[in-house]
């Protein structure tokens, strides 16, 4: 509960607000006259104080964003900065260059536009995150990690490399080197009483499988490959993020949608966020020895795409327009729930999986994974449900609703007849031509229609869904049970337990994609 009231809290903090200026004013602007209303996140409504955004509102969005990054590099058992340093100067001194990255861009007039644009502040935020890799990156090169070390690695250091579980070390043994002297002794020396010995082509090929198998032990230990696939995982997920902000921004600017595109678009999003998730689950791997072979990071990373998947569908609630889009929605989605989690764990599936080449685990380790997956959906819907209604409650009511006016749901203005409209035009705009007047009557409804979008009809259908959600994930529980004898809600508590560092980067993990679905449809407009 208090990742989910500091997400609220973070964007209930009333903004300074001013008025638009007089040669502004929206009743002389285009989209006043013809009627029109920007759809989906809405057009921006105030001006905000441009140094409250940066400091306080931005500020607190960039430090939970490194937060992440570092409770991931600390499961990774890895520190990211330079030791000379230490952690509260270098993550101060990257905070403050991200904060002060924008403030040029506002400075400059010809430049201030670009800070209208949500787009511009996440990739901000994107270069802030990668900074952790880059100066870890640094560090491995500038020890020079990745050419091999002469003297062998202490057992400390080897926790941190995959040497520490195949058992192989970091460095070239001795017995291992060429002998360069003995070779050219051999070569240049004959002895008349030596046995013949007959060099076969075979064995050129054996010693040069062995040289190029040395140099790429030497060029490239196990500890610096695992790290470029830790880093790859982490790419992906930032990646993401900017990809369901892409999702969103296409749905939102074509509003509306029937109900066949809003299905459409919900699972377009699912299947990409599950391949991406695949892809992530099969960098990271759940064994020790594979790429990454972290159990707690795949757990994390699940974490986080489970959610930001989440996030986006709730999000997508504030702009369905009838009971029946709500329900088609969860009929599709507690049905595949209820389906496929049986099936997927089943070992026949595991079976065919392994055939083909897609799963290398037990069918133990198989149903593991696929309880830890089931627990996290049921606590990310819970989550993200949860921060949806208090986030519509505050916004709608609270002191930042011209801030968010996503969550206004206000009545669309209805345009104005042809004839009244071409008076207007002639009016405020003579040189747009005329409008013919045989065009047929328009289909907007009169101006006493109910809205269309609707707040009661978002927040009971909302708890509904919720609810709906919460039976669907107790009758598959309790399949599990009776078919495999398998408690979810046990299995995800003794994850925590063995691994109590998933709790606190799991909380931040949290609250940081909370915080992006809720930066993504803030509206700027700096006075």
């Amino acid at each position: 509960m208090r990742k989910i009231g500091h997400a609220v809290a973070w964007c209930a903090l009333p903004f300074p607000q001013y008025e638009f200026p007089d040669d502004d004013n929206v009743v002389d602007s285009p989209l006043a006259i013809f009627g029109h209303k920007i759809p989906g996140h809405g057009e921006a409504r105030v001006e905000i104080n441009f140094w409250f955004f940066l400091f306080v509102y931005y500020g607190f969005y960039n430090i939970t964003a490194l937060m992440w990054i570092t409770k991931v590099f600390n499961i990774y058992s890895l520190n990211w900065w330079p030791k000379s340093l230490g952690f509260p100067l270098t993550v101060s001194i990257i905070a403050a260059m991200s904060i002060a990255a924008p403030i040029p861009f506002y400075c400059i007039p010809e430049l201030r536009y670009i800070t209208s644009h949500n787009t511009a502040w996440i990739c901000w935020t994107f270069f802030a995150m990668a900074m952790p890799l880059l100066v870890a990156f640094a560090i491995l090169l500038n020890h020079e990690r990745h050419l091999g070390l002469r003297n062998p690695l202490s057992e400390t250091q080897r926790l941190f490399t995959s040497s520490w579980w195949t058992g192989d070390s970091d460095t070239i043994n001795a017995r291992d080197r060429p002998r360069r002297a003995n070779v050219i002794r051999s070569q240049s020396t004959f002895d008349p009483n030596a046995s013949l010995e007959v060099a076969l082509a075979s064995d050129d090929i054996y010693r040069s499988r062995d040289a190029q198998r040395m140099l790429r032990k030497r060029w490239l230990p196990a500890s610096f490959v695992r790290f470029m696939w830790f880093c790859s995982a982490l790419l992906i997920a930032i990646l993401t993020y900017l990809l369901g902000e892409t999702y969103a921004e296409i749905y939102l600017r074509t509003l509306p949608h029937s109900t066949i595109e809003t299905l459409v678009y919900v699972y377009s999003w699912v299947v990409t966020v599950h391949l991406l998730d695949g892809l992530c689950g099969w960098i990271l791997g759940g064994n020790e020895g594979e790429r990454v072979g972290s159990y707690p990071l795949g757990w994390i990373f699940k974490l986080y795409f489970a959610l930001t998947y989440q996030t986006y569908v709730r999000a997508l609630y504030a702009r369905l327009r009838s009971p029946q889009q709500f329900i088609y929605l969860q009929i599709m989605s507690s049905s595949f729930l209820i389906l496929l989690a049986p099936l997927t764990i089943s070992a026949p599936f595991h079976s065919l999986l392994t055939l083909l080449g897609l799963s290398g685990q037990s069918y133990t380790e198989y149903q593991k994974f696929c309880t830890r997956n089931i627990f996290l959906r049921g606590l990310t819907e819970n989550v993200s449900m949860l921060t949806f209604l208090g986030s519509i409650l505050v916004l709608h009511y609270g002191a930042n609703k011209d801030v968010y006016p996503y969550f206004a749901f206000d009545t669309p203005i209805a345009p104005p007849t042809n004839q009244t409209l071409s008076s207007i035009t002639d009016k405020f705009f003579p040189s747009i031509p005329h409008l013919p007047h045989h065009l047929p009557a328009s289909n907007t409804p009169p101006i006493n229609a109910p809205p269309q979008y609707d707040f009661r009809l978002t927040f009971y259908a909302s708890i509904v869904t919720w609810g709906c959600e919460i039976v669907a994930g107790w009758i598959t529980r309790r399949i599990l049970w009776w078919g495999w004898k398998i408690n979810v809600t046990a299995e995800g508590k003794r994850d925590l337990a063995a691994w109590p560092e998933l709790l606190p980067t799991g909380v931040v993990v949290m609250v940081h994609v909370l915080q992006n679905m809720l930066f993504s449809i803030v509206r700027l407009e700096f006075h």
